[in-house]
C-alpha cells in the first residue's frame, strides 16, 4: 500500500537551514504528483511545492519561491524540501502528498494520500 515518512522537522533559528524528507513505499515516484504542504497552528493546510506527473517540472507557491527546492531521488524513491533562510511564519507541521493525478495540483483535497506530517519550529 502507498505510504509517506516524512522526518527531518527541527527547531531552529531565523534565517537557518533545514532539509525535510519524505521517504515513499507502495507506489512508483514517477508516476504520481507529488507535493509538500503545511499547516500552521488555526490555519488551513497550504501546497508549498509540487512535482507534476505529467511535466515533472517543480511548481511553488509565492512564500516558497526562491527560499525552498523540492527534488525527489526515484532510485531511493525519496522526496525531500530544502528550506534556507527560514522565517518564524514558516513555523508549522509540513506534509508530503502524493496522487496518481496527471499533472499537478496545489488543492490538497486532490492528494488521496498523505504523511504523518513533521513540525517545523523557526524561532529564536
Amino acid at each position: 500500500q502507498v505510504q509517506l515518512v516524512e522526518s527531518g522537522g527541527d527547531l531552529v533559528q531565523p534565517g537557518g537551514t533545514l532539509r525535510l524528507s519524505c521517504a515513499a513505499s507502495g507506489f512508483t515516484l514517477d508516476y504520481y504528483s507529488i507535493a509538500w504542504f503545511r499547516q500552521a497552528p488555526g490555519k488551513e493546510r497550504e501546497a508549498v511545492s509540487c512535482i507534476s506527473s505529467s511535466d515533472h517540472n517543480t511548481y511553488y507557491a509565492d512564500s516558497a519561491k526562491g527560499r525552498f527546492t523540492m527534488s525527489r531521488d526515484n532510485v531511493k524513491n525519496m522526496v525531500y524540501l530544502q528550506m534556507n533562510s527560514l522565517k518564524p511564519e514558516d513555523t508549522a507541521v509540513y506534509y508530503c502528498a502524493a496522487d496518481p493525478m496527471f499533472g499537478s495540483s496545489f488543492y490538497a483535497p486532490d492528494y488521496d494520500y498523505w504523511g504523518q506530517g513533521t513540525q517545523v519550529t523557526v524561532s529564536s
